[in-house]
């Protein structure tokens, strides 16, 4: 499967959009951002577990990384609340297993720096916020060569909250609020992925926003 799969174009996808399609396992769906491969692929995705749901025990050869949208995902390691990210290296594994109140993941999958060997696990809730300028926060999430991932709060009306990268493109899961570019407005829940070499200028409309970052990134396939 190729879906999205052209990293020198620029690629949006809704809300509205979603089409949920059903994983292996009985009460696990996926929502497709990007893809390249089948059941084993490089990935982006947003995955939604039912209830009491589980998945079965798999290695991570390509690496995952994940920010827990809504409930607790939970495996053999810890239970992860909304507003958690992590990142579980090259080599490790789990089986994820969901309790009572179900759970929804944003999750990338087989895009890691072999070198790149950081477990990481950040409560996004109680992490500190960094001014960046007028109206404008980030909370740095990792770092690792041209890689940089992090969360970004704009208050209402902030203009160019979004640095151009160097290098290696960027990504943009907008998690509250609506975020504005040359071309359109991307509401709550919106996935926009821009090449290397686009130049955009980004603001957000008149509510708080809050956005998932990561740049420098595309060259990592």
């Amino acid at each position: 499967m190729r879906l999205n799969a052209d990293f020198d174009q620029k690629a949006v996808v809704l809300k509205s959009e979603y089409k949920w399609v059903a994983s292996p396992m009985p009460g696990v769906e996926r929502m497709m951002l990007d893809r390249i491969g089948d059941e084993v692929a490089r990935a982006t995705s947003l995955v939604r577990y039912a209830p009491d749901s589980e998945f079965s025990p798999h290695r991570h050869d390509g690496g995952e990384e994940f920010l827990v949208l809504e409930g607790v995902f939970s495996d053999e390691h810890d239970d992860y609340p909304a507003g958690t990210y992590v990142r579980n290296p090259i080599g490790t594994a789990h089986r994820p297993r969901i309790g009572p109140e179900g759970a929804l993941i944003f999750v990338k999958l087989h895009q890691f720096d072999p070198d790149d060997q950081d477990q990481v696990r950040i409560d996004t809730h109680s992490a500190e916020w960094q001014d960046k300028a007028a109206g404008v926060q980030v909370m740095p999430l990792h770092e690792y060569g041209t890689e940089k991932v992090y969360l970004v709060k704009a208050g209402p009306e902030s203009m160019n909250i979004l640095p151009v990268p160097s290098s290696g493109g960027k990504e943009i899961l907008v998690l509250e609020g609506e975020l504005h570019d040359e071309e359109a407005v991307y509401p709550a829940g919106s996935w926009a992925r821009y090449p290397d070499g686009n130049i955009q200028s980004f603001s957000s409309g008149d509510q708080e926003t809050v956005l998932y970052v990561k740049t420098g990134h595309l060259d990592i396939k």
